[in-house]
C-alpha cells in the first residue's frame, strides 16, 4: 500500500501541513492501493519561498552549469524508468507500450533541452542595441494526471535551461506518478529550492501559485476550462502564462490514401493512452465515396483490439483512470446515439468478460455531423467519430470548424498534396503520414487549445524575456 504524505520543498521531503486525504485506486481492479495527504496553501507558500531563495543563484548560473544540471536530471530519471512505467500502469491504467514510451520520454526531455540550450544565444545584436534573454523568474509548473511524468519533466527541463526555479504542482489525481518522478529528480542532486513539488487542490495550492506575486510565470497543461481560471487568476500580478489545453483533433484521410494501411494508424491516434490524450485524433474525416469501405476496416481493426489488463503487452486499451471518467465516456456514447450517429463498433458498458475496472468498449460512430456533441467536445476516452466529406476544401472546412486547434493528422499517398492540406489546417501541430510527434519542435495550440509553446528552443524561450540595452556611442 502506498502512503504519500510529504511534499518536496527546499531539497527535502517534508511532511505536508494539509490534512485532506484521498484514496488511490487501481482503475483495472477498483481496489484501493494507497492514500495521499494533500498539501495546502501554507505548504505552497513554503515552496514558493524556497524557489525564490534559489532563483538568484540559478539565474546567475552559466550555460555549462545548466547543461550539467540537465544531464544530471536525465541520468536520475533514466535510472527510474521502470518505476515510472509501473506507476503509470498501476495508477491510471496506461497500456504497457504507452507507459514504456512515457517513461522513456521523461528522461529524453532533459537530453533534448540540453541540446537546444547548447546552441542557444542568450545575447544578440539588433541594430545599435544588445538584446539579452533573461529568466522570467520563479515559475509555477502545473501538470496533468494523464501525462504526469512527461509533463513534469518537459516543463522542468525548459525552466532549468532558462534559469528559472520552479514550484511544480502535479494533479492530485496522479500521486504515484508524481512521487516516483520526484524521487528521481531528487537523486539528481540539484541545489535546494531549484524545484519544489507538492500535490494539492486547484482551489488551494493551485490558487496560491496562480495569484502569488512571487510567481512570475505559469506553465499549465490541462483542460481549457481550468486554463482560463488560471489565466484570470494571474492577471493581477501580470504573470506570463503558457497554456496547453484541450483538443478535438481531426484526422483527414484524403481520397488517394491506402485505407488498409492508414486506418489502423488513425485508430491509434484516436485511442492512444486509452483515448485520454489531448492530441487524440477523435474526428476521422473520410471521403463519402470511401466511407463504406472505411467502416469495414474500422470494424475489423476495433474487433482485433484487446481491452484488458494494461500490464499485458498484447493489450491495446486499458481502463479509464477513474469512475468519473468512465461515466463521462458513457454519457457521450449515449449522447451520440441520441443525436442520430450510427454505432459501428463498441457502445455502452464494459467489454464482455470485464466485470470490474473502469474499462469501456472502444467505440466508433459513423454518420456523424460536425455539430454533434461527440464531434465538438473533448470526450477523453476511446470514442471516434467518422465524418464524411466531398472534396479537399470541404475536409479542411470541417477540420477547422472547431473551437480547438491543438493537433491534426493528414494521410495521403501524395506528399505535396498532403502538405498543401496541412498548411490550411488551423492547428498548432499537423502530423503528415505519421502519428509520432517531433519532440524538438514546438508544441501548443491555437484558439481554445492554448497559448504559447512547449518543447525545444520555443519551450525554453517561454521562460525567458528579452531585455534591450541600447547605449549611445558618443557618451562622454
Amino acid at each position: 500500500m502506498w502512503s504519500i504524505d510529504r511534499a518536496y520543498i527546499d531539497g527535502a521531503f517534508v511532511p505536508v501541513q494539509g490534512s485532506e486525504r484521498l484514496e488511490i485506486a487501481n482503475p483495472a481492479t477498483e481496489q484501493t492501493i494507497g492514500t495521499v495527504t494533500l498539501a495546502n496553501r501554507e505548504d505552497a507558500k513554503r515552496a514558493i519561498a524556497a524557489a525564490n531563495r534559489a532563483q538568484p543563484v540559478l539565474a546567475a548560473s552559466t550555460k555549462a552549469q545548466r547543461i550539467e544540471m540537465l544531464r544530471q536530471l536525465e541520468a536520475a530519471v533514466l535510472a527510474r524508468t521502470d518505476q515510472i512505467r509501473d506507476a503509470t500502469i498501476e495508477e491510471y491504467g496506461g497500456p504497457l507500450a504507452r507507459a514504456q514510451w512515457v517513461s522513456n520520454y521523461a528522461s529524453q526531455c532533459f537530453a533534448t533541452t540540453a541540446q537546444a540550450l547548447r546552441d542557444y544565444a542568450f545575447e544578440r545584436r539588433l541594430g545599435e542595441a544588445t538584446v539579452v534573454m533573461e529568466p522570467v523568474g520563479v515559475a509555477g509548473l502545473i501538470a496533468p494526471w494523464n501525462a504526469a511524468a512527461g509533463s513534469i519533466c518537459s516543463k522542468l527541463a525548459s525552466a532549468v535551461a532558462a534559469g528559472c526555479a520552479s514550484v511544480i504542482k502535479p494533479s492530485e489525481l496522479g500521486p504515484l506518478q508524481a512521487q516516483v518522478v520526484t524521487e528521481a529528480l531528487h537523486d539528481a542532486g540539484l541545489p535546494a529550492g531549484v524545484f519544489n513539488v507538492l500535490l494539492g487542490r486547484g482551489n488551494d495550492v493551485g490558487d496560491e501559485i496562480s495569484t502569488s506575486p512571487d510567481i512570475a510565470k505559469i506553465s499549465f497543461t490541462g483542460s481549457t476550462q481550468t486554463g482560463k481560471l488560471i489565466a484570470r487568476a494571474g492577471v493581477d500580478t501580470m504573470k506570463r502564462v503558457s497554456l496547453a489545453l484541450s483538443g478535438k483533433s481531426a484526422t483527414v484521410v484524403l481520397d488517394d490514401a491506402d485505407l488498409a494501411a492508414v486506418l489502423p494508424m488513425a485508430l491509434n491516434a484516436a485511442f492512444m493512452n486509452n483515448g485520454q490524450a489531448c492530441v487524440a485524433g477523435t474526428r476521422l474525416l473520410v471521403p463519402h465515396v470511401h466511407m463504406a469501405e472505411a467502416i469495414e476496416h474500422l470494424q475489423a481493426a476495433v474487433a482485433a483490439m484487446r481491452v484488458g489488463d494494461p500490464r499485458d503487452p498484447a493489450t491495446a486499451i486499458g481502463p479509464l483512470a477513474s469512475k468519473a471518467q468512465f461515466e463521462r465516456v458513457q454519457h457521450f456514447i449515449r449522447r451520440g446515439l441520441a443525436q442520430g450517429a450510427m454505432l459501428v463498433a463498441g457502445g455502452e458498458g464494459r467489454p464482455n468478460g470485464l466485470g470490474r475496472g473502469w474499462f469501456v468498449q472502444p467505440t466508433v460512430f459513423a454518420g456523424v455531423h460536425n455539430h454533434m456533441d461527440i464531434a465538438r467536445q473533448e470526450i477523453f476516452g476511446p470514442v471516434l467519430s467518422a465524418i464524411g466529406y466531398g472534396d479537399d476544401d470541404e475536409a479542411i472546412a470541417i477540420a477547422n470548424d472547431s473551437a480547438y486547434g491543438l493537433q491534426a493528422y493528414v494521410f495521403s499517398s501524395q506528399p505535396e498534396r498532403a502538405l498543401r492540406v496541412a498548411s490550411q489546417l488551423r492547428a498548432g501541430t499537423v502530423l503528415v503520414n505519421r502519428i509520432v510527434p517531433e519532440l524538438s519542435a514546438p508544441f501548443g495550440g491555437v484558439k481554445q487549445s492554448g497559448i504559447g509553446r512547449e518543447f525545444g528552443v520555443f519551450g525554453m524561450e517561454a521562460f525567458l524575456e528579452p531585455k534591450t540595452i541600447a547605449a549611445a556611442n558618443n557618451f562622454a
